[in-house]
């Protein structure tokens, strides 16, 4: 029986050691929020944090996360949607099919955690994710409005359909 210490928890499973975390974090201890995409680290939708760093899950070795790094899903981000940028992502509308989505939110958290006021050149660098429907503006807008703390001054004008705009 081997441990990992996931969203504030110690929590055992039975892997063997090259299983990627993504499948130990999925099928193993149920956290489903974290995406499969690609297999290869090139889209991010497997993107987790262990000790603050966004980490793509998808290739990386359940046995080369030690005992003592702390791993965050999105699960653990602010389970009830409260972490502001879940609340700009909500305010703009950013997901369409919300496949990336949670890798897209893991990524933002730690490019703010590290840069509160994140230029475009710094939200460039750091999302590297790949979103099929192309939400690249609403996710760069919703980042900045994390970041000011305000969805009025993101940048986009979206009209919802109870005719409100954002």
């Amino acid at each position: 029986m081997a441990r990992l210490h996931v969203n504030g928890a110690v929590r055992e499973f039975e892997a063997e050691g090259d299983t990627p975390l993504l499948w130990v974090l999925r099928e193993q201890l149920g956290l489903t929020g974290t995406k499969y995409g690609c297999g290869v680290a090139a889209c991010g939708a497997c993107t987790v944090h262990i000790d603050g760093v966004p980490t793509r899950s998808c290739v990386r070795p359940v046995s080369t996360v030690g005992p003592n790094e702390k791993v965050v899903t999105i699960e653990a981000l602010s389970p009830d949607g409260s972490h502001p940028l879940q609340k700009a992502w909500v305010a703009l509308d950013v997901p369409q099919c919300g496949y990336c989505q949670s890798g897209m939110l893991m990524a933002a958290a730690a490019l703010l955690k590290a840069k509160p006021n994140p230029t475009d050149a710094d939200i460039d660098a750091a999302m590297t994710n790949i979103c099929r429907c192309g939400t690249y503006n609403r996710v760069r807008a919703a980042i900045k409005a994390a970041a000011q703390g305000s969805t009025r001054s993101a940048g986009l004008a979206i009209q919802h359909a109870d005719g409100s705009v954002t």
